[in-house]
C-alpha cells in the first residue's frame, strides 16, 4: 500500500465535536437537587430572595430555580457555591452534607462533569412562627 492509500479512521461519531454546558444549566440542575434535600427551606439569601419574589410576581418573570446558586463551569469540572435557608431543627451539618451529596450525583450524572467542590453557605434559619418572606414552592 501506499502512504496515500493509508488513510487515519475517522474519529468514532461522539468524538467529533464538542460539547459546551452553560453555567446557567448547572446552576439550575444544582438548585433542584438542593431544594429536593429535607430540610432546606429555601435558596438564597434575604436580599436574593425578595427580589426572586418581585421577579416571581411579575408576569413572565417566572420562578428562578438557580436563586442562590453560583457554578463555575471549564471543559470538564465544575465548582459551585450555594446559599441556602434551613428549617428550624434540622442538623444543619447533616443537610449540608446531604445538599451536597446531592447536588454532586446530580450535576455529575447529567452533565458528565466533575464537581471539584461544593461551597454551603448557610444563610438564615427559617422559624416555625415566622412568617414567609415569599411563597417559597418546593420543586417535586
Amino acid at each position: 500500500m501506499t502512504d496515500s492509500a493509508q488513510k487515519e479512521p475517522l474519529a468514532l461519531p461522539a468524538d467529533r465535536g464538542r460539547t459546551t454546558i452553560a453555567d446557567g444549566v448547572v446552576e439550575k440542575i444544582a438548585g433542584l437537587a438542593a431544594r429536593d434535600v429535607v430540610g432546606v427551606h429555601a435558596m438564597g439569601g434575604g436580599l436574593a430572595r425578595t427580589f426572586g419574589a418581585v421577579r416571581d410576581r411579575v408576569p413572565g418573570g417566572g420562578k428562578s430555580v438557580s436563586r442562590g446558586v453560583k457554578a463555575e463551569v471549564g471543559e470538564v469540572q465544575t465548582a459551585l457555591d450555594l446559599e441556602i435557608v434551613v428549617d428550624y431543627g434540622v442538623a444543619i451539618a447533616d443537610v449540608a452534607r446531604a445538599v451536597r451529596e446531592n447536588v454532586i450525583s446530580a450535576v455529575e450524572r447529567m452533565t458528565g462533569l466533575e464537581v471539584v467542590e461544593v461551597n454551603i453557605a448557610v444563610s438564615d434559619v427559617k422559624l416555625p412562627d415566622e412568617e414567609e418572606d415569599e411563597p417559597e414552592q418546593r420543586l417535586q
